[in-house]
């Protein structure tokens, strides 16, 4: 299914380059959890890799999973966005950001990246994690947009108010110029589950899913070419060891 441009005012096309490389070459770990994680064991193992990133004692990962149903509250959150407080767990995530969901379905991949490898510009580390989910989404035949003033991934929809959803959203955190949470990109998860929140505080707009535009792959396949356009902006990775984090 190929989607058509959309208007208004893209921050960026699908296809653009965008890369942040490390000189050294290094490979990132790349580990895939095949189990629901509890949001508050993956909030700790981030924290404490992250820790060792930066204290020069682990490489960089790049951790893909799933959580059960969940909403975070981001540092910028409001109130009166949590729409349902009773219907799951609200977890603080610590992250920029407003509330968000996760949840079967949907692909949640924390990065943790040593950004003083990756020449220290928080703005462009963002817009590379924007150009990694556009491009594969490209592949799927999905084309996809960033907005001005709103992070995350964008496509047409006609059946949603302002002509457009969000598929994929970002939120990120840099502590000692290394950066932990990450990108969440919708493929099949239960898209009435994000109607217990106002999804990262907008209203006028909708969410959706690759499964909701008619592509039906599985995580495996998704997983598959997210790691291939990783390797494209963000440089090489090897799998991982099955060490424990952190």
């Amino acid at each position: 299914m190929l989607t058509e441009p959309l208007t208004g005012e893209p921050r960026k096309q699908a296809g653009q380059s965008q890369a942040l490389l490390r000189a050294d070459g290094r490979a990132a770990e790349w580990m895939i959890s095949t189990d629901l994680v509890p949001y508050p064991d993956a909030l700790e193992a981030m924290k404490a890799r992250a820790s060792a990133i930066a204290a020069g004692e682990a490489g960089e990962l790049v951790w893909l999973l799933e959580h059960p149903p969940l909403y975070t509250r981001g540092t910028s959150a409001i109130s009166g966005d949590l729409l349902a407080p009773n219907r799951f767990p609200v977890y603080e995530a610590g992250r920029g950001g407003e509330f968000t969901y996760h949840g079967p379905g949907q692909r949640v991949v924390y990065a943790m990246l040593d950004l003083r490898e990756r020449g220290r510009d928080v703005r462009a580390y963002v817009q590379t994690l924007e150009a990694w989910l556009i491009d594969t989404l490209a592949q799927f035949n999905v084309f996809a947009e960033t907005r001005q003033g709103r992070i995350g991934v964008w496509v047409p929809d006609s059946s949603r108010l302002g002509g457009e959803s969000k598929i994929a959203a970002i939120g990120v955190r840099i502590s000692r110029w290394v950066s932990f949470h990450g990108v969440a990109l919708n493929v099949s998860p239960e898209l009435d589950h994000f109607s217990g929140i106002v999804p990262c505080g907008i209203s006028d707009r909708g969410v959706t899913s690759l499964e909701a535009l008619g592509h039906i792959v599985s995580l495996a396949e998704v997983d598959s070419v997210l790691k291939a356009s990783f390797e494209r902006h963000f440089g090489p990775v090897a799998p991982s060891a099955g060490r424990s984090l952190p």
